[in-house]
């Protein structure tokens, strides 16, 4: 007997569950031949303030996990990933991309998060310090995560530069608020799926979807965001600066106008994990 097939239904990944967009609003997502492929939610400010409450209550768990324990997660998801890749490499066709070249930002994918895990119990150690004073205490410069991390993804490499962007936040203890790409948000809609049966709590990271000129004002002015790191175009830059401005946040903005290459190894380093930190000197008396 025929039957009719059943199509899935986007959702975001919010809290540790699936999600629509509370306006129910939706776009409409084409394949490469230009043919309709599903609705996507189109995320609204609230949805935004929604997933930062959830980050927020992730937050403390997870930056109190040991480090070992942070890197058997991520090396976990690459798992997930490498499990399902080829899934994920035809979500990435769809924007357009050949067989190979999604094949490779799969890889590549996956190779970024078993990098960034084996940094997990690594960085304190080359980032914190012991620092030399002529008095009778201890020095020491120790490294703490900053809280919540918004990410903007960028247009192209829609999975390589969303988890190249989230990866470094999440390796020190920080929580995220991703917003995907607009064009090809479909590979951050199959991650979600492999974030919810990883053994990423849920609300370490957040993935929405929507329209970035709709988005990142309130990215820009949310003060429970200590920081945002994304890809973005000119206009996005200003209001972003200024918006960071006003609500004390760090930023590191990639022009859109030139975005990197996101397979080289240039782009996974141990800067990416120290934008995400603080550094926090404490004193400790000798003897006592």
């Amino acid at each position: 007997m025929s039957r009719l097939p059943i199509t899935k239904t986007p959702k975001v990944y919010v809290g540790g569950a699936f999600i629509r967009s509370e306006s129910a609003r939706v776009f409409p997502l084409k394949d490469a031949a230009g043919d309709f492929f599903a609705n996507i939610p189109q995320c609204t400010r609230k949805d935004l303030r929604n997933a930062v409450e959830a980050a927020a209550k992730a937050g403390p768990g997870w930056a109190k996990r040991t480090a070992y324990n942070r890197g058997q997660i991520l090396y976990r998801l690459g798992e997930m990933i490498e499990a399902r890749a080829g899934e994920m490499a035809e979500a990435i066709r769809l924007g357009g991309a050949t067989k190979a070249a999604a094949a490779r930002e799969v890889e590549a994918t996956v190779d970024r998060l078993i990098y960034y895990a084996g940094w997990t119990d690594k960085y304190e150690q080359v980032l914190g310090n012991v620092n030399p004073v002529a008095a009778p205490y201890f020095n020491f410069t120790v490294t703490e995560p900053m809280g919540i991390v918004g990410v903007i993804a960028p247009e192209s490499a829609p999975l390589l530069g969303l988890v190249s962007l989230f990866a470094p936040a999440i390796t020190s203890g920080n929580t995220v608020v991703a917003l995907a790409s607009t064009a090809q948000p479909y590979p951050a809609i199959l991650l979600g799926e492999m974030l919810a049966t990883s053994d990423l709590p849920g609300g370490v990271v957040n993935l929405l979807t929507g329209y970035h000129k709709e988005m990142i004002p309130t990215f820009a002015t949310h003060t429970h965001l200590r920081a945002v790191v994304g890809v973005v175009n000119a206009d996005e830059r200003q209001t972003l600066a200024l918006g960071a401005a006003d609500s004390v946040k760090r930023t590191h903005l990639i022009k859109a106008e030139t975005p990197p290459d996101w397979l080289a190894e240039s782009e996974q380093n141990l800067e990416a994990i120290r934008r995400t930190l603080e550094f926090k000197t404490t004193w400790h008396p000798i003897g006592a």
